[in-house]
């Protein structure tokens, strides 16, 4: 039976990361949040980032892609080379804390040789450190077998809800935080750091064993991590993506929302919905003059496609990764209810996803459609 800590007040939160957030002794001195001149000149910089999000296929969650015994090289060598033919130059990418946990040293070299794998490819990578969705309760070692049929069956949160449930314990992955940053601090090939994926989400899917004050030790968790990254002064910049709705009144904002827009260099957004919704996304989020980065979307039966959507993102030079790339065992083809609906085989049409696992598209007009933005159609 987990044990579920009453809430704690906001202003007490606050006073925690003050008392338990110092400076590293050697570190070089922690940098400000970039002014928007700033992050709009790294972004001038930048060719229009587009790419997915990526699991290699045979990887049911973070801990499969990261640990010694399922680390899986050649397919991703394989999985990446053909991101690269579809024109992507960038793929956000899932750490997980227990992974460099169990293995420091090793963590860090198959992070480099990811890292390396992908430069080869013409390719940069967003990586995320922190996770809020999912499994609450995940553990090292041999991870269980995908559930069949069914949307992200394995996949963990980072960190497991027993450290995230108790303030002081948050404290053990500033190590975690800092020694990943300090790795690749000014690694070319790692194009933005993703501190947090969704912090507050509730997961319906595990109510009944989730946290009941998630949201304000996320929130906890979310507000330390800006401050360690930024003792590590990293020159490349950090973001937290807001998520829910479309954020039209900066009044009405979260405390979450509020941290990840305030303390995120450059904007980072979730959208699942139609042209018109993703519109609405962009066109409130301007107001922060900020470079954007749409850092999940595409789930064809909501609306949220390619056609046209891809094509408004590099209209506006909207960062763009979609959710997925080759079926594999995070099943994402599936869609959100295939865990409380039964479905017996693919589904039509795929939820997320662009390539079978031979590497021939799901649909091949959508592919083309691909090409045709990034360019890659006119490299044959």
């Amino acid at each position: 039976m987990n044990t579920i800590m009453k809430p704690i007040p906001l202003i007490a939160l606050l006073a925690l990361i003050t008392s338990c957030t110092t400076t590293p002794r050697h570190a070089a001195p922690s940098r400000d949040r970039w002014t928007a001149e700033q992050a709009n000149a790294w972004y001038a910089g930048q060719p229009w980032l587009v790419g997915c999000n990526f699991t290699p296929s045979t990887a049911i969650n973070q801990l499969e892609m990261w640990q010694a015994d399922t680390w899986a090289p050649v397919t991703i060598d394989r999985e990446l080379g053909w991101a690269s033919q579809l024109g992507f130059n960038s793929v956000r990418v899932y750490l997980h804390d227990l992974a460099w946990q169990q293995d420091r040293r090793g963590f860090l070299k198959r992070v480099d040789q990811f890292l390396g794998i992908a430069d080869q490819h013409g390719i940069g990578v967003m990586l995320v450190l922190f996770d809020g969705v999912w499994d609450p309760f995940a553990r090292p070692g041999k991870q269980r077998e995908p559930y069949p049929h069914r949307h992200n069956s394995g996949w963990v949160q980072s960190p497991a809800q027993e450290i995230l449930k108790h303030p002081a314990r948050q404290d053990e992955l500033k190590e975690y935080v800092q020694a990943v940053i300090g790795r690749f601090r000014t690694d070319r090939r790692v194009q933005v750091w993703d501190l947090y994926n969704e912090p507050n989400n509730p997961v319906p899917q595990y109510r009944d064993v989730e946290l009941k004050n998630k949201a304000e030790m996320a929130l906890l968790l979310l507000q330390k991590s800006f401050l360690w990254a930024r003792e590590m002064n990293p020159t490349q910049p950090l973001t937290s993506g807001v998520w829910i709705g479309n954020w039209p009144d900066p009044d009405k904002l979260s405390p979450t929302e509020r941290v990840q827009l305030e303390k995120s260099d450059v904007i980072s957004f979730h959208c699942y919905g139609p042209i018109e919704e993703a519109t609405n996304c962009v066109e409130n989020l301007k107001r922060y003059n900020r470079p954007l980065l749409c850092t999940e979307f595409m789930a064809r039966p909501l609306g949220s496609r390619f056609d046209p959507v891809l094509g408004y993102f590099k209209e506006h030079k909207v960062g763009a990764y979609c959710w997925g790339f080759v079926d594999g065992k995070t099943q994402t083809i599936y869609p959100w209810d295939s865990w409380t609906k039964q479905y017996t085989g693919e589904p039509d049409p795929w939820f997320h996803d662009i390539l079978r696992r031979d590497g021939t598209p799901y649909d091949a007009a959508e592919v083309e459609y691909i090409k045709q933005l990034t360019g890659a159609s006119q490299r044959r």
